[in-house]
């Protein structure tokens, strides 16, 4: 099974106040194990960065102004994400900034049916607890100490470790990729038609064993197979 794991990163907290998103990062999984494909842009959000947001991401207005807008990279992340379900973290946030951008470019919405959220899926399993990123990294023992803001594709690579653990706690490339399956496929037809073949070792008992064995059986006392 195809998922999309991805995290936003935006001027505010509501596009219905006029907030925009900035940056996008996507990782694709396939049957929860990483392929190596991944999705990621900054946008120019066609207004100021409040300095609260700037303090979270760090993406200023001066490292915005020449990175393209959503509308011209649109297309490019419909085909990434296709029509795979779609994991974030508190995905309701991430899913409203997504759809208000591809509703601004007059492009249809993702549908929330396809949402993964996995502050839901934190309460199930760790009621009570703390649900944020970081905690959960803490809880299962993942290494964050690259983290000194948020990222979306940095954040969406933590939550990809997070995500396996919520479903099951399968470590992340234990199985094989369709491509490395191939190539031990390969491997192993390679080594059965290269194979030297071996007369089997006898494992009859010789006739010196055989003497020595009755001769045992004589010498043991009311033997329980007598009985």
């Amino acid at each position: 099974m195809r998922e999309i794991i991805f995290d936003t990163e935006t001027t505010g907290f509501d596009p219905k106040n006029g907030d925009r998103m900035v940056e996008i990062g996507c990782i694709e999984m396939v049957n929860r194990v990483l392929t190596g494909r991944t999705y990621h842009a900054y946008f120019n959000p066609e207004r100021s960065m409040p300095a609260e947001a700037e303090a979270v991401h760090g993406l200023s207005d001066a490292f915005l102004a020449d990175k393209p807008l959503f509308s011209a990279c649109a297309q490019e992340f419909l085909a990434f994400i296709e029509d795979s379900p779609m994991v974030a973290h508190n995905a309701n946030f991430d899913f409203n900034f997504i759809n208000a951008e591809l509703a601004l470019c007059g492009l249809p919405t993702v549908a929330m049916t396809r949402m993964v959220d996995t502050v839901a899926l934190a309460k199930v399993r760790h009621p009570g607890a703390k649900l944020s990123l970081d905690a959960l990294c803490t809880r299962y023992g993942i290494d964050r100490s690259h983290r000194t803001k948020h990222g979306a594709l940095l954040d969406s690579e933590l939550l990809a470790q997070v995500y396996v653990e919520l479903r099951g706690g399968r470590q992340i490339g234990l199985e094989l990729s369709a491509e490395s399956a191939e190539i031990v496929t390969e491997i192993k037809v390679l080594n059965k038609k290269d194979r030297i073949f071996r007369q089997p070792r006898p494992h009859a008992a010789t006739e010196e064993e055989l003497v020595a064995h009755a001769a045992f059986l004589e010498s043991v006392d009311t033997p329980l197979w007598g009985a």
